[in-house]
């Protein structure tokens, strides 16, 4: 067994989508190769309803699956199949758009008022970009989760873990996705397919990730040299820790003990035209997306 190395910690950054929601984004509209085969991951979590009440009106998408996740709150979403329904707390939202799908998603607060979720970006391949729009929502009572005798925690939202399989299936890159706490001061070794890409994605308390020889956090201090001395600060909210390769994570929980996002998925490596919420090969096909939504005809029929 081998420890996945910490390759780099980056923290969410505020930004604004849709019509004036107010979110975090861990990554997106960057470096494709980064997370391959995810292209982005916004955490969007505000107590405030002005902040993301207005949500994000119609449109479109093509080419990428999205996958929306709440954890307190709700999110009513209505599509041009005329598809429509509502995600409560800990329910989940896998929607393949294939080859385009126009849909709005509206955020509500719970009864304090506040909105907590998870969207990630999750690309398609070339052969399957254009295949028929599909749905899977799952109902929090679905999703499985294992309970340690530590107090360790994880629901499996996605593939499999632990001899245990989530709700989800079908998906092209064979993603795990899983929503891990460990208390305080508890550490735990997780197992991560070793041809995968891998990310943590901290939205509670704080800790350390271990990497081949020692425990990485947010911030290190260093010698002369170059070399690593301590740590300062421990990878805690809204922080993403990106992995290098290897079968296996390692995490110390702090004091307050840390609960995040574990996803992995099998990298798809083919070139990527992005243009928002449309991501194809080439530019050509790019283009035709673009002037189809412009002309009426984006949305098709099944053949």
């Amino acid at each position: 067994m081998s420890v996945r190395p910490v390759n780099q910690i980056l923290q969410a950054q505020p930004t604004m989508e849709g019509a004036g929601v107010k979110l975090h984004r861990a990554f997106g509209f960057g470096d494709p190769d980064m997370a391959d085969p995810f292209l982005l991951f916004d955490d969007f979590r505000n107590d405030k309803p002005q902040d993301f009440e207005r949500g994000f009106p119609w449109h479109p998408h093509r080419g990428i699956e999205t996958i929306t996740y709440v954890l307190s709150g709700s999110v009513e979403h209505a599509d041009s199949l005329g598809n429509t329904g509502a995600l409560g707390a800990g329910d989940v939202q896998w929607m393949t758009a294939g080859r385009g799908i126009l849909h709005q998603e509206m955020p509500q607060g719970d009864a304090k008022g506040q909105m907590h979720g998870f969207q990630l970006w999750a690309n398609l391949p070339r052969d399957l970009k254009m295949t028929d729009p599909r749905y899977q929502d799952v109902n929090a009572s679905e999703i499985p989760l294992l309970q340690e005798d530590d107090g360790t925690e994880v629901k499996i939202i996605c593939g499999e873990f632990w001899d245990r399989k989530g709700p989800v299936d079908g998906i092209a890159a064979d993603p795990r996705y899983l929503d891990v706490f460990v208390p305080a001061g508890k550490k735990r070794t997780l197992p991560v397919s070793t041809y995968q890409k891998a990310f943590a994605y901290i939205f509670e308390g704080s800790g350390t990730f271990r990497d081949a020889s020692k425990p990485i956090g947010v911030l290190t201090e260093k010698e002369a040299n170059g070399e690593e001395l301590l740590i300062r600060d421990q990878s805690g909210n809204r922080s993403l820790v990106l992995f290098g390769t290897g079968d296996e994570i390692t995490v110390q929980a702090g004091d307050a003990g840390i609960r995040f996002l574990l996803v992995s998925g099998t990298p798809i490596q083919e070139p990527v035209a992005w243009h928002g919420p449309i991501v194809m090969n080439t530019r050509a096909e790019l283009m035709q997306a673009i002037n189809e939504l412009n002309a009426g005809t984006f949305i098709r029929k099944s053949a």
